[in-house]
């Protein structure tokens, strides 16, 4: 069962510009990607992140800084399909904009690009040697998740749980819902590990992991703007 969040229950102040940004870039990026045509493959081997091209001597040698830092970042844009592309943006738009709000268009930057960046740390260092291509804005956006689950963890988050053929929408704390999302990629990267070793594939796990972390680490340094969204709580 994996839930599904709608939207939130914070009264902004501020519009959302950088999130909607964002979700522009990606959109943008990924029409890109249909554009390319038989050269996508290479497009997703340069600009991926291969943990490789980070590890391997062979690999480090013959590249320039550029060529080690901007796979990082531009990785972060591309997506392997619609669902992977319209699953990110979702849950940018839910809960992006609270985070916007409270920490300012700036900070609220910093946090998904230093979210991307922890990771994509993570994933290089328990996927050493791997030379397949990582691809998505997960890391970073899990890195909004984590600022949001300290941030506003009494907040409601409507949500949609499917249950088998049926669909029922329920108002979840940010807390239960954040947490149990952490929880499972948390698990699930143990669990997929050996796999990922052997096919040298897979969903990211850790990266998510280490994108949500370093969104909570940020989160507890970074001072909020003055003003205070208004967050309805659920009473329980």
């Amino acid at each position: 069962m994996i839930p599904i969040p709608l939207h939130d229950h914070i009264r902004r102040q501020t519009f959302w510009l950088f999130t909607l940004v964002l979700i522009s870039a990606n959109a943008s990026a990924f029409l890109f990607e249909l554009s390319v045509g038989r050269d996508l493959n290479r497009l997703v081997f340069f600009f991926g992140l291969i943990p490789a091209r980070y590890t391997d001597p062979h690999f480090v040698a013959g590249l320039s800084a550029g060529g080690l830092v901007l796979p990082i970042f531009a990785s972060m844009f591309l997506h392997g399909g619609w669902l992977h592309l319209l699953g990110n943006m979702l849950f940018l738009f839910v809960f992006g904009r609270s985070i916007e709000d409270r920490f300012g268009h700036l900070k609220f930057l910093l946090i998904y690009f230093l979210g991307g960046l922890g990771g994509a740390l993570l994933h290089i260092v328990l996927n050493a040697g791997s030379r397949v291509p990582t691809i998505g804005a997960s890391g970073a956006i899990a890195a909004v998740l984590g600022a949001y689950f300290v941030s506003f963890p009494g907040a409601r988050i409507t949500t949609l749980i499917p249950i088998f053929f049926f669909f029922w929408t329920i108002d979840l704390p940010a807390l239960l819902l954040l947490g149990y999302w952490f929880l499972i990629q948390f698990l699930t990267g143990f669990q997929m590990q050996a796999i990922q070793s052997a096919t040298g594939g897979g969903v990211a796990w850790w990266g998510h992991v280490g994108g949500f972390v370093t969104g909570v680490i940020l989160a507890l340094l970074l001072p909020p703007r003055r003003r205070r969204p208004v967050v309805e709580v659920l009473p329980w």
